[in-house]
């Protein structure tokens, strides 16, 4: 059975339930660089998803465990948008996932936005309030299962997580993590907060 590019995905928006899953590493990093860092669900085992594809405990367990091996070696990298093939293009790098767990059957991640073309999208999109998905993107086959449903088999080989603009699975979401502030960049001149002063004195008469 010949394998084939299987992408789903999860929705993301700045919102639902706020858990602070960063680490002092990150929290500095937020707080001295101004980075942005999303948590959430990423992809789920056992469960008949939006794209109808069930995924075998068994099977992600592994894919998760091989992945964290990436992402201790910073090399986790994803994209804006799914490409058409299985290869993680260095030019459209928009994210990097710091960290990756289970709990029960979910999986869990940390994905830190980049300082790239893509990752400025990125950024600009989140802060903007737009919903996007958080996607995997691997290589596999399926079979179909008595229920009518489809199950990846053991040949699935994880590749990465992108963002995308199109969810399928309901009430999975990632959240913007704030660490202890996230910091919005300063847009306004030294002028722009005279002329605010003045029109508040000017207001008030």
């Amino acid at each position: 059975m010949s394998k084939v590019l299987l992408r789903e995905y999860y929705a993301l928006c700045e919102g639902g339930v706020c858990r602070d899953l960063l680490t002092e590493e990150e929290k500095l990093d937020i707080k001295e660089n101004n980075a942005m860092y999303l948590t959430g669900l990423m992809q789920q085992c056992n469960v008949q998803n939006g794209n109808g594809r069930v995924y075998p405990e068994g099977v992600l367990m592994r894919e998760v465990k091989t992945y964290q091996k990436l992402v201790k070696e910073r090399r986790a990298l994803g994209e804006l948008d799914h490409p058409d093939d299985s290869i993680i293009n260095l030019k459209n790098a928009s994210h990097m996932v710091t960290n990756i767990w289970t709990e029960g059957p979910k999986v869990m991640g940390t994905v830190k936005v980049l300082n790239t073309p893509s990752g400025d999208i990125l950024r600009g999109l989140v802060e903007s309030g737009c919903q996007l998905g958080i996607s995997s993107r691997g290589l596999g086959s399926v079979r179909e299962n008595a229920q009518g449903g489809v199950v990846v088999e053991d040949d699935f080989q994880l590749i990465c997580f992108d963002f995308v603009s199109e969810p399928s699975t309901p009430n999975a979401f990632m959240n913007l993590q704030e660490g202890k502030k996230y910091e919005q960049p300063n847009v306004f001149t030294k002028a722009d907060k005279i002329n605010r002063a003045l029109n508040d004195i000017l207001g008030d008469k």
